[in-house]
């Protein structure tokens, strides 16, 4: 069924054609339209439709967002109207090529021409009903702010390695653009919600320019299925880390079901900064990689982008290509062409390609009068000093260059500065015995693949060119490692771009390499681009998004948290939040329970500096123990020293230390082994072998109890750390292969201790005590947080035989995990409160009791 906020907008797009539309009678929501107006929008009350009747779209849809709508706008000069046409040369129409006749796409994004106020309702309208867009208006400035201020002065430099370590580098960062660039997220999340369908869409956004989006569109709706896809480089996490808002990017990309990158690197450098800024691991399970957020798997798609094949070659079959093909030919004859195609901005290394074609003139005298680069700069996107100081410079060295080995009817440097037409590019391709690209960083370029197909040529061109349709075709590329093509492109001659030395080398290479070895690594190339073209991504990308989104519906979603800091949790229907008021209804009408408390992380905060429990914590805890229907243990991992020290004041307290290997059932009782352990010779053999790793991670630290070793590496480098752990690891559990003992890892730690020893044996201990005594648990209520805890998960979620018939049993950890336990509470706090819950009903049932039998 179709939301309401959707059916009006359904209804234009679905039924009949654009002429059977009331202007008047369907408009637009002015969601956008108005500046500084952030409406949310509620399915609900915002509707002006309000028809509850199915859809007739039965079949899938896909809502493609990005910064620009694949469309041209111009206003004709005649009438002053303006006329639409599809953008061929936008990845985002291409795209829909993969998706698939089933599949319903509509288009949400800004127009490259600004639209005046007055016009954009009946341009949205006219967009909505011809070509399925959805326009979002920005007001000029916010665009400015939003565009050319965070997208091209923070985030674009940023992504591509460069610092702001100088007022010039980039600019400082400022606030007031990241609010801009919020803003106009939002304004992007109100155009989505005027057309989705949250149970039915998918919604597929596009590029660094909405990295927020995700976050508003899973506020409004949880069960959103959201791909994002980053066509740009993601940095390393020492770069990354220098944005001061970079917590709030990686939770609101964290909000998607799928993140794409081009390259392993990319995908690598963001699970990396996710580990070591958020704390989030990820995990790879039968070749998909994933990320566990709050019960969400957030899975990353590695896959680099295509290329519309059968766009270029329409463009190849133009009478248009043939004239320019052959006027080069002409032009050229007698000379080698190697091609440069780039846009004029500071990473694509246009400077450094011309120096190594001076160095390649200079070294090799033979290739003067020869060899000819044909260096094509299109427009830059961004502005600002950076971009004149790169036209400055290349102007200086070509100059420089064409007046040192230039000679009549030879320039060695052609450079094109002006837009060219697409058959005038690919007449270049045509002609070029080699492609350069020597860019510095760049996210995909698809300028070779480009190249590759227009190598493979047609038959007019073959014929222009004088190559028999026989003839094997050839191509040669010198690509920079620094690009994202550059894994996928193996038949290519690589180059470290900074190495003026080793491109000139390469260049000559290229030109060397003998026909045979051309004609190999061009089919080599031909054979992959033609494989992975445009469409086999897009397809692949939303049969990953299908695969991701397929437990939506099966689990049970809620949000948390404020601003962008939002996030959705998402449970097994199973597994629950603990109920306070379910558990007090229990825990009031039972009269023999059991109570196994975990101590550090659960009733003490994670991470604290002191682990020393407060009066708060004593003070519920004397409470639950002076009820005496209650039998409660404090199950911990600290020696028991430790623990007669901070708990002398709890006399009915059951106590466990290290894990269960000692236990005492109250003050007054003495502490006893829970295990027989004959020695602990091992020790002399695993303490050398921690001592070894402590000494090479700095940060971490040994803990010697009386019945185990702890090797610690909380405070050390996240990844380093967990590097050593599973090295440490592997190197204890060869050396105590024969030892009576365990090794294990848990958060931060790797732990030997002797076997059979756990949390368990408390659980198993309390309860059998508990049915010597002639008592049969009614209630269980056990609280863990970690690994080691889901021993006694374990015992006490299968000890039906010891308890009650009718017992409530509530085994809760904290946070949402893979758990055997059935509930969970959020954190600290939230055990305490209930606990306290708890303590407050033993002392009014108290009350009661002393209140009808008072103490004469």
């Amino acid at each position: 069924m179709a939301s309401r906020s959707y059916s009006n907008l359904l209804d234009l797009t679905s039924c009949g054609s654009p002429s059977s539309f009331s202007r008047e009678k369907r408009r637009l929501p002015r969601v956008a339209t108005v500046a500084g107006v952030l409406s949310e929008l509620d399915d609900e009350t915002n509707n002006s439709v309000g028809s509850d009747a199915p859809s007739s779209v039965s079949q899938e849809r896909m809502i493609i967002v990005g910064n620009q709508l694949p469309v041209k706008a111009q206003r004709k000069e005649e009438n002053g109207k303006w006329e639409f046409a599809w953008d061929e040369d936008s990845l985002l129409l291409q795209l829909k090529d993969g998706l698939g006749d089933d599949v319903e796409t509509i288009y949400i994004g800004c127009l490259k021409e600004e639209i005046d106020p007055i016009e954009q309702d009946d341009v949205a309208q006219y967009l909505l009903d011809n070509f399925k867009c959805v326009p979002t208006f920005l007001p000029p400035e916010l665009f400015t702010k939003f565009y050319h201020g965070f997208c091209k002065q923070h985030l674009w430099p940023l992504f591509h390695y460069m610092l702001p370590l100088s007022p010039d580098l980039g600019g400082r960062f400022d606030r007031s653009l990241w609010q801009a660039y919020v803003s106009v997220n939002k304004i992007f999340a109100d155009k989505v919600m005027e057309v989705i369908n949250p149970d039915e869409d998918f919604v597929w956004v596009h590029d660094y320019h909405l990295m927020v989006l995700p976050t508003f569109l899973r506020k409004r709706f949880n069960r959103a299925r959201l791909g994002f896809f980053l066509h740009s480089p993601f940095p390393s996490s020492e770069i990354y880390r220098t944005l001061p808002v970079r917590d709030e990017l990686l939770r609101a990309l964290l909000n998607s079901d799928l993140i794409g990158f081009h390259t392993f690197d990319y995908a690598r450098h963001f699970l990396s900064c996710c580990s070591r800024m958020l704390g989030i691991a990820y995990q790879s399970k039968r070749g998909y990689i994933g990320l566990e957020y709050y019960g969400r798997t957030v899975s990353i798609k590695i896959l680099p982008v295509g290329i519309h094949i059968g766009q270029l070659e329409s463009v190849m079959n133009l009478s248009e290509t043939e004239s320019k093909v052959a006027e080069l030919r002409n032009r050229f004859k007698g000379q080698t062409v190697m091609l440069g195609v780039d846009d004029m901005d500071i990473f694509k290394g246009i400077s450094l390609k011309l120096l190594a074609m001076e160095q390649l003139l200079l070294q090799h005298a033979d290739k003067r009068g020869k060899v000819v680069l044909v260096q094509i700069a299109n427009p830059a996107r961004g502005r600002g000093k950076d971009v004149q100081e790169v036209q400055c410079e290349t102007y200086a060295t070509v100059k420089r260059i064409n007046d040192t080995f230039g000679r009549p009817g030879y320039t060695p440097v052609i450079l094109i500065d002006t837009t060219l037409q697409s058959y005038e590019r690919i007449a270049y391709y045509a002609i070029a015995e080699c492609c350069l690209v020597t860019a510095v960083r760049d996210g995909m370029n698809l300028i070779p693949y480009e190249y590759i197909i227009c190598r493979q040529g047609n038959e007019k061109i073959d014929e222009i060119l004088g190559i028999s349709s026989t003839i094997h075709k050839k191509s040669m590329l010198v690509v920079s490692e620094f690009i994202g093509c550059s894994p996928s492109l193996s038949g290519a001659i690589r180059v470290n771009p900074w190495n003026i030395d080793a491109v000139a080398e390469a260049m000559d290479s290229a030109l060397m390499v003998p026909e045979s070895e051309k004609q190999m690594r061009h089919e080599k190339h031909y054979r992959y681009v033609s494989t992975h073209d445009v469409a086999y991504w897009a397809r692949s990308f939303l049969q990953d998004l299908e695969r991701a989104c397929r437990d939506h519906l099966r689990r049970r979603c809620w949000g948390i948290g404020f601003g962008l800091g939002f996030r959705v949790i998402a449970l097994d229907p199973n597994f629950r939040k603990l109920s306070v008021e379910h558990i007090a209804s229990a825990y009031k009408r039972t009269k023999h329970r059991a109570i196994l408390l975990d101590y550090d992380s659960t009733m003490v905060q994670p991470g604290s500096i002191s682990t020393t429990p407060n009066a708060e914590s004593v003070a519920i805890l004397n409470s639950l123990c002076s009820d005496t229907k209650n039998c409660v243990f404090l199950v911990s991992g600290k020696e028991r020293k430790t623990l007669t020290e901070w708990f002398s004041s709890c006399e009915k307290l059951g106590l466990a230390a290290e894990h269960g290997y000692f236990v005492r059932t109250s003050h007054t009782e003495e502490w006893e082994a829970c295990v027989s352990v004959p020695d602990f010779d091992w020790k002399q053999i695993a303490e050398p072998v921690m001592q070894l790793y402590t000494e090479t991670t700095d940060g971490s630290n040994i803990e010697s109890k009386e019945s185990a070793l702890v090797w610690n590496y909380e405070f050390a480098d996240r990844d380093f750390g967990s590097c050593q752990a599973k090295e440490l690891l592997d190197h204890l559990e060869s050396v105590l292969a024969n030892e009576p003992v365990s090794v294990k890892s848990g958060p931060n730690i790797v732990e030997v201790k002797p076997q059979g020893v756990s949390k368990g044996i408390v659980a198993e201990r309390l309860l059998i005590t508990m049915q010597q005594k002639g008592v049969i648990p009614d209630f269980v209520l056990c609280i863990g947080d970690d690994r080691s805890d889901e021993d006694m998960f374990g015992v006490i979620t299968s000890a039906r035989a010891s308890l009650s018939p009718i017992a409530d049993v509530f085994p809760c950890t904290v946070g949402q995990k893979p758990s055997k336990a059935k509930y969970y509470l959020e954190d600290t706090s939230e055990i305490l409160r209930m606990l306290q819950g708890l303590a407050n009903a033993s002392e009014q049932s108290a009350a009661r009791s002393s209140s009808q039998f008072p103490h004469h």
